[in-house]
């Protein structure tokens, strides 16, 4: 196959235009173009009055390696790469020890899945429950039906925190051996929209992502592999520096040398636990601040122009980033088009907020996070520090929200101005079990405020209207990220704990679904390869 790259056509355009372009491309003869498949599609927005679509393609002909030998210089038609994922190992049937993986989110769930795939039959522990009992308690906590529970909830349970999200399915990092295209075949494979395999910024939404998550469990038990649900682990066993099993909360121990630490960004008593062991820990930069909500119909039409509403571009997003005065830099984080902000909190007596978007992102609001980023100068101390920030400003949020899980909101104006908000205006705000207006500015650091306030005239530069007096702040975002950094090796064990893999984005190695997915299998093969070793 030849995979030809920036074939670029008009917004509507046929069947027809594309694969004349691949044949004047090629400058062949249309007898001569056997078949062709869209590897890639993403748009070029950046004229408003003329957005393309922009295609990477593999193409068959009757004439590859001639076409190949003319077109050798030009950069844009190469030889189809293999993007199959390709097996490091297989573990031999007289295998006796399994496996551990500690977690049920991106990281862990593609962890245990290519363990089970390979013939390991990992053991899977989630402290929290399945994904549908899951949804009901936090849906339930959402509706003000229940109270918040800390085993189950937005952080904790199985498909961790990226089930209540906008589902998104792009990463910036390095994929040399396309560990992302095996996680996106994986996920259609267990029900997500096939075009998750070609769309520029993939996302799949929480409804579709409960069902996945459910197919890829049910896969990893058909391979040999358990997962138990509300088995939270309590301890590691360690012997010598050298892991040997966990106990769990019942006080039960699974012995095992091989544990994957896929924990998640929120396992804080978990982070306490490896401390306390000597697991070696660092302090780690995130970033904290506020969701903002504006109609959608206000960021498509900034970003869109006429084209707003069309089916191939769907609901607009954006990313902004500002460098401000006094130092900080403020940029939007997990930006949810056509969604609603969402009550996060893991623990009692603090509000925690994030975005979540359904497939169809069809609701009328946009929200993302503005956010600061902190590092741990500014909570000097143990390693664990940033965690004791971060619950402080959530306690700050649950008090000024009321002390009920309510969230406090406050209009953009107001936040400009300094005054705290009486009424809501125009932007009717998304969040469940509600908010109480009043001064977002008691639940930040002074220099955080100070920040988000001068990047929101800023971003106004950007996207007309950004800086509305009407657009909603609900606060606060902590969780953008894990406070923490568990050490490792290049071979994936942790610094100091052999036998110790921890992976994702607790372990402050990934930032998102697909990232985190991909961590998870890299910890999984470095996992095989060293039990067949041993």
């Amino acid at each position: 196959m030849l995979r030809l790259t920036e074939i670029k056509l008009p917004l509507d355009h046929s069947d027809d235009d594309l694969k004349n372009a691949i044949i004047k491309k090629l400058g062949i003869n249309p007898d001569e173009l056997i078949s062709y498949s869209i590897f890639k599609r993403s748009y070029d927005a950046r004229k408003r009055s003329k957005i393309t679509l922009v295609y990477h393609l593999d193409a068959e002909t009757s004439r590859n390696d001639e076409l190949l030998q003319r077109l050798q210089n030009d950069p844009h038609v190469k030889h189809t790469p293999d993007t199959r994922y390709h097996f490091v190992a297989e573990a031999p049937e007289n295998l006796t020890s399994r496996p551990i993986v500690i977690g049920t989110g991106p990281c862990g769930l593609f962890a245990g899945l290519i363990l089970a795939q390979m013939g390991f039959r990992p053991i899977i522990l989630e402290r929290g429950k399945s994904v549908r009992e899951r949804t009901a308690d936090t849906f339930g906590m959402w509706r003000n039906k229940k109270e918040l529970d800390p085993e189950s909830n937005v952080q904790f349970g199985e498909g961790g925190a990226g089930t209540f999200s906008d589902g998104k399915l792009h990463t910036q990092i390095k994929d040399r051996k396309h560990h992302g295209r095996k996680v996106l075949t994986e996920l259609v494979k267990a029900g997500a929209p096939e075009e998750i395999l070609y769309i520029s910024k993939p996302h799949v939404g929480t409804y579709k992502l409960v069902t996945v998550v459910e197919h890829i469990r049910k896969t990893i038990e058909s391979l040999g592999g358990e997962i138990r649900f509300q088995s939270r682990v309590d301890d590691l066993l360690i012997e010598d520096n050298q892991v040997a099993g966990v106990k769990l909360a019942n006080g039960e121990q699974i012995i095992s040398k091989h544990v994957i630490l896929a924990v998640g960004h929120s396992a804080r008593d978990t982070f306490q636990m490896l401390y306390n062991q000597g697991v070696a820990i660092e302090a780690k930069p995130f970033s904290i601040g506020l969701r903002v909500e504006h109609p959608q119909s206000l960021i498509d039409q900034s970003r869109f122009g006429k084209f707003a509403g069309h089916p191939l571009l769907g609901a607009a997003d954006y990313k902004l980033v500002h460098h401000c005065k006094n130092g900080r830099s403020v940029y939007s984080f997990c930006m949810c088009p056509g969604g609603t902000v969402v009550a996060a909190a893991s623990e009692p007596g603090g509000v925690v907020t994030n975005g979540m978007s359904q497939y169809s992102r069809n609701e009328r609001n946009a929200n993302s996070a503005i956010v600061v980023e902190v590092t741990p100068k500014d909570y000097p101390g143990h390693p664990l520090a940033g965690i004791d920030f971060q619950r402080h400003w959530e306690e700050c949020a649950f008090i000024e929200g009321g002390s009920n899980y309510e969230a406090p909101a406050q209009r953009v104006g107001d936040f400009l101005s300094g005054q705290p908000s009486l009424m809501s205006g125009a932007v009717e705000p998304s969040y469940k079990p509600g908010i109480r207006l009043g001064d977002l500015s008691r639940c930040l650091p002074d220099y955080a405020t100070e920040a988000i306030r001068e990047a929101l005239v800023a971003f106004n530069r950007k996207i007309e209207g950004f800086s509305m007096a009407d657009a909603m702040l609900t606060g606060v975002e902590t969780r953008t990220s894990s406070p923490i950094i568990i050490q490792r090796k290049a071979d994936y064990q942790s610094l100091n704990t052999d036998g110790l893999y921890p992976a994702g984005e607790g372990a402050g190695y990934a930032g998102g679904i697909l990232s985190s997915a991909i961590d998870g299998i890299k910890a999984a093969e470095a996992v095989a390869l060293n039990m067949l070793e041993k």
